[in-house]
């Protein structure tokens, strides 16, 4: 049995006073939980187990699981009921209890239900419905938990979602979401980064081809819409598409149709597709850079994640998340960090949101060797504390169209012309730095046209 954080739930002790000692001695903490203010404890201070007492004083098991849910707290619970009915358990597995137990169930049984948890073991619900309690999402905002609601909401149906938000929000997470929440989640979620493939192979990638199709075509390839057949597709930064494949992505949505390349005869699919992107695809439609059918097709149920900036409430849940999930598990006690550092963490605007915080967290537990983590750590602030070089001042006064060209081509210079390292750095798509190239090339080919007239 791993060693755990567990949390009991009761009016009384008769649960602490059967299996508390015994959990104790086997290395677990073990910690009593209020009924008043349940749900903000365990926002606060995560378990990795719930033992909770069936029925709690205004309080029914039902209602337990619901509120937990609803809080996006994906926490095991075992219920431990003086009486229990086959409806109450059934009833209960299926709102998401690990397990129903009765008081007068020996230690043993107990204990095995407790250990087959902690270990891993599936839940009754999990393995009869397919459930998983992952993605994890780590939230007590209003703001996202309103999004949860919807995106529960909108689970069931088949209507394309689309997912909008800064880098580093959890766009996927919420992709993935949707999908285990649906009725699909028995069947496979499908991810595409739109903008990882060269525009050559992103249509054999997307629809499959047959066997002799093109060069190099050895045998027949399902695209990600066959593989994703009765699931989900995730199409991961959309407004990086092309316009062609955009045509055929429509047509695709409307038909529910594929052709492969070199087909003789379309594939018929069911998919449920999320898109999702960093970017105003609504700018882009205005600049003819995305067609406009397309976008109002992918945005019959649009979702706007805030930015880490926005969620500042949930900053201290998710450093206790990422501590946990980067701490030495072997050591008797996590990693804290201190007020003063948390306090950094509240204040700092996260440009790279949640995933710019997972990698600090992950960082500053590598380079602290110490229980006690301090802002020194963070290095949040390393850049802002070197002076300005003399040579920076003079961008203050262009525009922005100016500093974003002298930066890719100064960093086209830094690495040789490589262009692949060169949007690497620069965090965008190769197709976007060979976009950008042109139009810098076409503006001066105007430029010199002009100067001889």
């Amino acid at each position: 049995m791993e060693k755990a954080s567990i949390g009991v739930v009761e009016s009384n002790s008769r649960i602490y006073d059967r299996v508390g000692q015994f959990l104790l001695k086997q290395g677990h903490h073990v910690r009593r939980l209020p009924i008043a203010d349940l749900m903000g404890q365990l926002a606060l201070q995560p378990c990795d187990l719930i033992l909770a007492a069936d029925p709690l004083p205004g309080l029914s098991a039902a209602e337990l699981l619901d509120h937990m849910e609803k809080s996006g707290l994906t926490l095991p619970v075992i219920l431990v009921a003086q009486e229990g009915s086959v409806h109450q358990v059934v009833s209960a597995i299926r709102k998401g209890a690990r397990d129903y137990l009765l008081f007068s169930d020996d230690d043993e049984l107990l204990q095995k239900s407790i250990a087959a948890v902690l270990d891993g073991g599936p839940s009754l619900k999990h393995a009869r419905y397919g459930r998983s309690v992952h993605p994890q999402i780590v939230t007590r905002t209003p703001a996202m938990q309103a999004l949860l609601d919807v995106a529960r909401q909108i689970a069931p149906s088949s209507a394309t979602v689309l997912i909008q938000g800064e880098s580093g929000t959890g766009k996927e997470l919420i992709a993935k979401y949707i999908h285990l929440h649906s009725e699909r989640r028995h069947h496979r979620f499908v991810a595409m980064n739109c903008a990882a493939l060269p525009e050559n192979l992103a249509e054999s990638e997307l629809f499959g081809h047959e066997k002799g199709a093109f060069t190099g075509a050895l045998q027949r390839k399902c695209g990600k819409f066959e593989q994703a057949h009765n699931g989900t597709l995730l199409l991961d930064e959309i407004g990086e598409m092309s316009l062609p494949l955009q045509a055929k992505l429509l047509r695709v949505l409307q038909e529910r149709e594929v052709d492969r390349i070199g087909g003789q005869k379309p594939v018929p699919v069911n998919v449920r597709v999320i898109a999702t992107t960093n970017r105003d695809l609504g700018q882009l439609v205005c600049e003819e850079r995305f067609r406009k059918d397309l976008y109002y097709r992918l945005r019959i149920i649009p979702l706007m994640l805030p930015p880490l900036r926005e969620r500042q409430q949930d900053i201290p849940l998710l450093v206790d998340h990422f501590v946990r999930k980067f701490g030495d598990c072997e050591k008797q006690s996590l990693p804290q960090f201190t007020a003063a550092a948390l306090a950094k963490m509240v204040q700092w605007p996260w440009p790279g949101n949640v995933r710019e915080l997972e990698n600090t967290i992950e960082r500053a537990l590598l380079i602290c060797n110490q229980p006690s983590v301090g802002p020194e750590y963070l290095l949040l602030d390393e850049l802002s504390k070197n002076p300005i070089p003399a040579h920076k001042a003079q961008l203050v006064g262009m525009t922005v169209k100016e500093l974003e060209e002298r930066l890719i081509l100064h960093t086209l210079k830094h690495v040789n012309q490589n262009r692949t390292h060169a949007a690497e750095m620069l965090g965008i798509s190769i197709r976007t730095l060979r976009n950008k190239l042109r139009e810098y090339r076409q503006e001066e080919d105007v430029r010199i046209s002009m100067d001889g007239m």
